[in-house]
């Protein structure tokens, strides 16, 4: 087969999972519109912040339908293609239905062609802050909490849904990275972060003496609730003796050598999954803490759910909760062996690849992941 990813590596996932898609035999190209401050890798880069707003249009759409000649996969992300941008225009006018139409044309001729394409969604790309809201006791979408929830309330949970009943329709199959995305996408699967090269990530356990060290990395301190975060922490100061490593504003590389020195790793306090930074921690064979969303469980797979190695956090009594987490350092090396063992079964790009494969060749394929490696 012949796969493109794209148009953004977002979290790394897009790259790992086409590294393993080559050893599988595969073409398997990462094409992104533009690089970010992350420095992810990418095997093409359609333009620079020199490129202006009509080369980058330019650029993208003349790249969006060459698709349809070079590659019978095309696997998005983020709720974006090369041709569309994330918003609809206004129906209210000719101009504007056009518009939505073009943004649309490349996934429409691919379909008629039967070019396969494949979606994967991260949070909020779709995540509806209205409704979320309204479900859940604990999450980012709420006043005081995500600096853009009235936005989201006034436009993007609007965009979101012209997305969820205009453009995903038009996919094969869709997947998404953190279930409570399960709510809002219907048909979609979820998916487990591929993010990782596993076999670039040597395990370094955590130390049971001397001064533990903590890491937190708020790439939005606003969703991962760090603020909440960092409070309950300065509170436990007076109960333990720690260093707090905050890891912010570095590259890719940069952070994962600051990884490396922990000795366990606190995610986030309201989004209700881990990310992929709590991956790459339990590859390092790190404990990793952070808060687990029941509501959304339904759509995780029983099996993964009992092998989760994650110390679960209370958002409302994160004091306590992460004190626990100090009164079981003894436990910290075994937690790491297993996560370490969790991410190899669950998060190994070679067998989510293997799935993903199945399904380009078959979209109603089951997608089974839960055979032990």
């Amino acid at each position: 087969m012949r796969i493109v990813h794209g148009p953004y590596n977002i979290g790394n996932q897009p790259w790992a999972l086409s590294r393993a898609e080559r050893r599988e035999g595969h073409k398997s190209d990462v094409v992104v519109r533009a690089g970010t401050w992350l420095k992810y890798p990418a095997d093409k880069i359609l333009y620079d912040d020199s490129a202006t707003n009509f080369q980058k249009i330019v650029r993208n759409v003349l790249f969006g339908f060459s698709t349809l000649f070079r590659y019978n996969v095309l696997h998005y992300y983020f709720g974006l293609t090369f041709l569309y941008p994330g918003h609809p225009f206004s129906v209210n006018t000719v101009r504007g239905r056009i518009l939505n139409f073009l943004t649309t044309i490349d996934l429409r001729v691919a379909r008629w062609l039967g070019i396969k394409r494949f979606m994967t969604l991260q949070g909020c790309d779709v995540r509806l802050a209205g409704e979320g809201h309204a479900r859940n006791e604990w999450t980012m979408c709420a006043e005081g909490r995500c600096s853009a929830y009235q936005t989201c309330l006034d436009a993007l949970d609007g965009r979101r849904r012209h997305l969820i009943r205009h453009v995903l329709p038009f996919f094969d199959r869709v997947f998404y990275l953190n279930p409570e995305l399960g709510h809002v996408v219907p048909g979609g699967r979820f998916l487990p972060y591929a993010n990782v090269e596993i076999e670039k990530f040597e395990v370094t356990p955590p130390s049971l003496s001397g001064r533990p060290r903590v890491l937190h990395a708020p790439s939005d301190g606003s969703i991962k609730g760090t603020s909440m975060i960092l409070e309950a922490l300065e509170k436990l100061k007076s109960r333990y003796d720690f260093e707090l490593i905050l890891v912010q504003n570095k590259t890719h590389e940069e952070a994962l050598a600051l990884y490396r020195s922990a000795d366990f790793a606190i995610d986030q306090v309201l989004a209700g999954w881990y990310g992929g930074f709590a991956v790459e921690m339990m590859a390092m064979g790190k404990p990793v803490a952070c808060y687990i969303r029941d509501l959304d469980m339904g759509f995780v797979d029983d099996e993964m759910k009992r092998d989760m190695p994650i110390f679960k956090l209370d958002p409302g009594n994160l004091e306590d909760s992460i004190a626990a987490i100090f009164e079981q350092r003894a436990q910290w090396q075994t937690r790491g062996q297993q996560s370490r063992a969790y991410v190899e079964r669950w998060h190994n790009p070679e067998t989510i690849a293997k799935a993903m494969l199945a399904a380009y060749q078959s979209p109603n394929s089951d997608f089974t992941l839960n055979s032990r490696t």
